[in-house]
């Protein structure tokens, strides 16, 4: 039996015990991730997705791809070039278990993708959906008496 799945932007067609180089995932090496966007498995086909599906494999290392080397040149006079080069990052994989139904039960850390740079993982606008909690935690403390409202503090052109 095989399966589709999709992940960072690309579908691939797994079995169980088959090698996968996906893009980087958060996931640290002999960590048990599941993917849960499945597109289609066994004789199921989903519309988009099979509802219930997964497929689990083990991080078995993060790697580079070979390098891609880019080179510009602008003919005649202007005699400019520029060559960058870029590695792409990305996750070994090792799939064991494809599941047809029951993936939310699994108890397994859903395979999230990695974002570049060295910035905590905050997708969209989730910073400040963290900060409305903080106000709305703060005001209920404010109303209980565990803690007193701060004025607003004045600048020297509001005087």
């Amino acid at each position: 039996m095989f399966a589709v799945l999709k992940t960072g932007g690309k579908q691939y067609r797994v079995q169980s015990g088959d090698v996968l180089r996906v893009e980087k995932l958060a996931a640290d090496a002999g960590d048990k991730i599941q993917f849960n966007e499945i597109l289609m498995i066994g004789s199921t086909i989903g519309a988009p997705r099979v509802a219930g599906a997964a497929v689990q494999a083990e991080v078995i290392d993060t790697i580079k791809a070979d390098k891609v080397i880019t080179f510009h040149k602008r003919r005649r006079k202007h005699s400019s070039k520029r060559t960058r080069g870029h590695r792409q990052q990305l996750t070994l994989l090792r799939v064991t278990d494809l599941l047809e139904s029951g993936a939310d039960s699994t108890g397994v850390k859903a395979a999230v993708g990695a974002r570049s740079g060295n910035g905590a993982a905050v997708q969209g606008d989730d910073r400040f959906a963290l900060n409305k909690a903080d106000q709305a935690e703060m005001s209920r403390r404010v109303a209980s008496g565990e803690a007193e409202e701060k004025p607003a503090e004045t600048t020297a052109q509001e005087v």
